[in-house]
């Protein structure tokens, strides 16, 4: 069957989905029955957080350093802060396991007391580990850039050093605060290796279903050589050595070689020679001599990807029907289901699958999602298809954590136009769900619960 043809048929679904279902909803209204999300995946272990399968002689070791490192805590002695969020990788991505999302309860609360900081009001020991941006600079220039939460000032482990926390109230009260949680990493070396020309060719696909339901998107890009970037909440990162090397400076303010200057050069706050971590050129292997950054890059390239249940939670029928309403209902359109990857240097790496469920662009959401911060090619309401591999582990859900509930995270993607925003590209999708029955609803969300 033709892509067209295929496209033809989920609009034409789409359509008579919407159009249908009046009786159920009316009874829906009257008893107040409605799907539930299952909840955390439990029972069947974590899924994920091992080496994929195939690596080649040497590659495990290399996985095994950088686990380590991700891992390890760092100390105002190795370059942490002056300012930084949390002291460690594995602290901020341990949920199901060492190197996925922000675990139950936040290592932040600890962080904060160990080195005498004060608790922004956005911070809870039972919320997610989060991140601040301010839209706006007080002269009504745009910032969105990460504001640490915390300083080693004042703590006996900084002799001399008295930087001071900013004024997170005021900014919250101002509306100026935005936040951020972590991505799950598992998996990401496949999605290094996702060809360009793959998200292309996806994105003109099923171009009538999509623009059926108002649907379309684009690739952010990298403002150098126009390739495709692809990780972070907005698709701002081109590899997986940026992304460590951004997280290293802006989380825990160690100046690496990928961003070699301190966020803050208070020259009293400085216990480390700067930049703080670097490739060691005296080192006997590649262990010694890799420099943090590329340990933490390779560690998440030779992460596997999380293993999805067949049967947990409702029934394999259930999770089997539930697949089925996720395209039929148009979730598939910007959740693609699988990408391959193109041929690697690492053959565990080279024309795999990567059923990560995103098709790595970046969408208007609206103004109930818009964070107003603008990155690369994705703008103030635009956010990447988040992938849904390993959701049925995560606690956490949307870009800022503000739920931990799947039916709350779905109808939050939908929200009408105003004066700022554009609508999100999801009503239509989501307009559709809302009209499933009771019974195929839950088998969706099962299914997404499966991941």
């Amino acid at each position: 069957m033709t892509k067209t043809r295929t496209g033809f048929l989920v609009a034409l679904i789409a359509v008579l989905l919407l159009g249908a279902a009046q009786a159920n909803q009316a009874q829906l209204r009257q008893s107040g029955t409605r799907a539930q999300d299952p909840g955390v995946r439990t029972g069947d272990g974590p899924g994920a957080g091992g080496p994929i399968a195939g690596l080649e002689t040497g590659q495990p070791d290399y996985f095994n350093d950088g686990l380590a490192t991700f891992v390890g805590v760092e100390t105002v002695a190795s370059g942490l802060g002056p300012r930084f969020n949390l002291d460690s990788c594995a602290g901020c991505h341990a949920q199901p396991a060492t190197g996925g999302s922000s675990p139950a309860t936040n290592p932040q609360v600890t962080v904060a007391n160990q080195y005498q900081n004060d608790l922004p009001s956005f911070i809870s020991s039972d919320g997610p580990v989060r991140e601040v941006r301010f839209q706006y600079n007080a002269d009504g220039s745009r910032d969105g850039g990460v504001h640490a939460l915390f300083v080693i000032g004042g703590s006996t482990a900084a002799p001399g050093c008295n930087n001071q926390q900013e004024n997170f109230a005021v900014q919250v009260q101002r509306g100026n605060a935005i936040f951020r949680i972590p991505t799950p990493t598992f998996g990401l070396g496949l999605v290094e290796q996702i060809p360009d020309g793959a998200i292309v060719t996806n994105q003109s696909a099923s171009s009538m279903a999509k623009r059926a339901l108002g649907i379309t998107g684009h690739p952010n890009r990298s403002g150098n050589d126009g390739t495709i970037t692809r990780f972070g909440w907005k698709a701002q990162n081109k590899s997986l050595l940026i992304f460590s090397g951004e997280a290293y400076n802006v989380e825990m303010g160690i100046s690496n070689e990928a961003f070699p200057t301190e966020r803050d050069e208070t020259p009293s706050c400085q216990f480390a020679t700067v930049p703080n971590d670097t490739t060691n050129t005296a080192g006997g292997n590649g262990g010694e001599t890799l420099s943090d950054i590329e340990k933490f890059a390779m560690f998440m390239r030779f992460l596997a990807p999380p293993t999805p249940s067949t049967s947990n939670p409702g029934g394999t029928q259930s999770i089997a029907h539930g697949r089925q309403l996720f395209a039929m209902v148009g979730c598939a359109l910007c959740h693609t289901p699988t990408f391959t990857t193109g041929s690697s240097t690492v053959q565990a790496l080279s024309v795999q699958p990567v059923n990560l469920f995103s098709d790595l662009l970046v969408h208007h959401m609206g103004p109930g999602l818009a964070d107003d911060v603008i990155q690369g090619g994705a703008g103030p309401d635009e956010f990447r298809t988040a992938p849904l591999w390993g959701l049925g582990k995560r606690i956490f859900l949307l870009h800022d954590g503000r739920t931990t509930d799947l039916v709350q995270a779905i109808q939050a993607h939908a929200s009408q136009a105003n004066r700022q925003f554009a609508a999100s590209e999801a009503n239509g999708v989501v307009a559709v769900f809302n009209r499933l029955s009771v019974s195929d609803a839950q088998d969706l969300l099962n299914f997404l619960r499966s991941l």
